[in-house]
């Protein structure tokens, strides 16, 4: 029996970017069609683009020139004498459906497990008696065909399960054994080098999204093994990171109120710090149980080189029904979300001078103003967040002015440029907006914004 090879086209300038894994996917099998251009199309110079290639017929070795076609998102390989596949198959990254069935397949690459963006993956009626764990790794798969393999009791009793294939997927990858390399150390970044002639306040800065323990679920984190999602063992790792690098600052994101209360606060407390916490706004309208699992902002300082003046809470809900002025908008889009920042009014210590301490015991006590914050989430709420942002600068200079006539009480008028004010936080942001850019017009502040790569930072 002859090879028989069909591709299936589409006109020139059709999308064949990377596919978005928020995007609905549409199986190709049941628009399968093609074409074949006419003399006329090529004539006029007229390109073809084939995203999809079936090769049918008694193959049994594959070309390694079919491995360079990586523009491919279908590739039909049913039907066929294939007793292998090769590993570079995982060169086809943008393959969204891959159909191996009725082959003579009895095992299967592990590389398979690296081709994360397959949403269907069929292997029906082959000789598969075992399947590699690495498959656990697809977390976008959506259809996993398994029927006519005679592979164990316990993978056909999942399987067969309702919603098999995801249950499948999970027990792989939780089997799965993980052999992954230290990830490189962390890089201070120095803002400036201290003139060691003179005393000189020194210290250094953590900004840390922890990620509550509600929202790391495996629907969110497909990616990733059940264990490695568990808060216990997530805990463990996020200590060890702070204590590797020992900041004297420390601002966390989505601290869950029980968490912080009874593993941060005390963990930290062993450390030399101590500090201060306000969860989300919603805790303010729930009962006792409810309100322990609602996340918030924490900010740590090092009590031998700072003490807590004041703690300030910033709730940006309250500030947009205050200022709402009868606006739908900041009623409707900026009212309902109830993320906060959280600021601390600290002052240093002796403790915090390098080549010691200010001959004047009052230059040791200066002011420094820390504020954490966690803006909304959704990419569609650009115009929140920015709102947000304008609303969190607009508190802060109003603390820095208070704060500058409680430590100059003879000055005349409020002076924000003499409380250094420090901006922590998760602003769920890109480098080049409106929340990331806006902070930076006020001249006292400095900006600490892990997820913005290209902002200067301490920490990163």
């Amino acid at each position: 029996m002859g090879t028989w090879c069909r591709m299936s086209p589409m006109d020139q300038g059709s999308g064949h970017g990377r596919i978005s894994f928020n995007k609905t996917y549409d199986s190709p099998n049941p628009r399968r069609a093609h074409s074949i251009m006419s003399a006329e199309d090529i004539n006029a110079g007229k390109r073809s683009y084939w995203p999809e290639l079936e090769i049918t017929g008694t193959i049994r070795n594959l070309s390694p020139e079919l491995w360079k076609l990586q523009h491919l998102t279908s590739l039909y390989l049913n039907d066929n004498n294939l007793s292998r596949i090769p590993p570079e198959i995982c060169r086809l990254e943008h393959l969204t459906y891959l159909d191996l069935s009725s082959n003579k397949l009895r095992s299967l690459p592990a590389e398979l497990g690296d081709m994360i963006i397959l949403r269907e993956l069929l292997l029906n009626n082959n000789y598969l008696r075992v399947l590699p764990y690495e498959l656990g790794k697809l977390f976008q798969l959506q259809n996993l065909g398994l029927k006519g393999n005679p592979l164990s009791a316990e993978i056909l009793s999942i399987y067969s399960e309702p919603n098999g294939t995801q249950k499948l997927l999970t027990y792989m990858l939780d089997h799965l054994t993980v052999n992954c390399p230290q990830p490189e150390p962390r890089q201070w970044v120095v803002l400036e080098q201290p003139d060691r002639s003179k005393p000189i306040a020194v210290f250094t800065v953590m900004c840390y999204n922890v990620l509550c323990d509600k929202y790391a679920t495996r629907q969110i984190y497909g990616y990733c093994p059940s264990w490695a999602l568990n808060w216990e063992y997530r805990r463990k790792g996020i200590m060890d990171e702070i204590r590797q690098y020992a900041a004297d600052i420390l601002s966390l994101q989505e601290v869950e109120t029980d968490q912080f209360f009874n593993f941060f606060l005390p963990e930290l407390q062993r450390d030399g710090y101590d500090g201060i916490f306000s969860p989300k706004s919603r805790a303010k309208t729930m009962g006792e149980t409810e309100r322990k699992f609602v996340d918030g902002c924490a900010i740590f300082y090092r009590t031998s080189k700072f003490s807590l003046v004041k703690k300030h809470l910033v709730e940006f809900n309250q500030l947009a029904m205050a200022n709402a002025e009868g606006s739908d908008n900041m009623l409707n889009r900026v009212m309902t979300k109830d993320n906060i920042g959280l600021a601390a009014l600290l002052e240093t210590k002796e403790a915090i001078f390098d080549n010691g301490a200010p001959a004047d015991p009052a230059a040791a006590r200066q002011p420094i103003l820390i504020c954490t914050a966690h803006m909304h989430w959704d990419p569609e709420f650009c115009d929140v967040k920015l709102i947000q942002t304008m609303m969190l600068m607009s508190e802060l200079k109003t603390i820095a002015e208070e704060s500058s006539h409680s430590f100059r009480p003879g000055s005349h008028a409020p002076d924000v440029n003499s409380i250094p004010t420090l901006l922590c936080g998760d602003l769920n942001s890109l480098p080049d907006s409106g929340e990331a850019n806006f902070p930076a017009t006020f001249s006292c502040l400095l900006c600490v914004f892990p997820k913005l790569y290209e902002r200067l930072y301490f920490w990163r």
